[in-house]
């Protein structure tokens, strides 16, 4: 099923649930162009919106790296060999930084450390708190969700 807008290209397989795979909170990859080659990262996301969210801030060169080039191509991947169950959702497109947003990284906490906020003494301080920490959206303009499983 071909999904997108008009500059965009989302090919997913039939009954692959791309909501509820995102959903879940896995760990993406992210290759970006460094200066002196790429450079892949694994980061927490958020699915929103048809977009990917994820922080950055003055603890990472992340966002020195998308503001000199803001190409980027994220992996969301997983495999379970008792079951045989292989899923996999690749993007490509171009990142945008955007003011960190308390209302959001709430959400993102919540994926990822649970809904009791005093268990996020290491992100609350170090990061929520940041003045530097942005968020990055990657809307895909090239999106494939499969299904590999056997």
């Amino acid at each position: 099923m071909a999904e997108g807008g008009a500059s965009a290209t989302w090919t997913v397989d039939d009954g692959f649930d791309l909501d509820g795979f995102l959903g879940q909170p896995l760990v993406a990859r992210v290759a970006t162009v460094g200066r002196t080659g790429p450079s892949v990262r694994a980061l927490w996301y958020l699915w929103e919106g048809r977009a990917f969210w994820w922080l950055t801030g003055g603890w990472s060169r992340l966002g020195q790296m998308l503001e000199r080039d803001p190409r980027v191509a994220l992996v969301v991947d997983t495999c379970d060999l008792d079951r045989g169950t292989v899923l996999q959702v690749t993007a490509r497109g171009t990142a945008e930084l955007h003011p960190f947003e308390a209302d959001r990284a709430r959400r993102w906490g919540r994926r990822y450390l649970g809904p009791d906020e005093r268990h996020w003494r290491r992100f609350q301080g170090d990061v929520f708190d940041d003045p530097t920490t942005r968020f990055v959206a990657l809307e895909p303009t090239v999106l494939r969700a499969r299904d590999l499983s056997y």
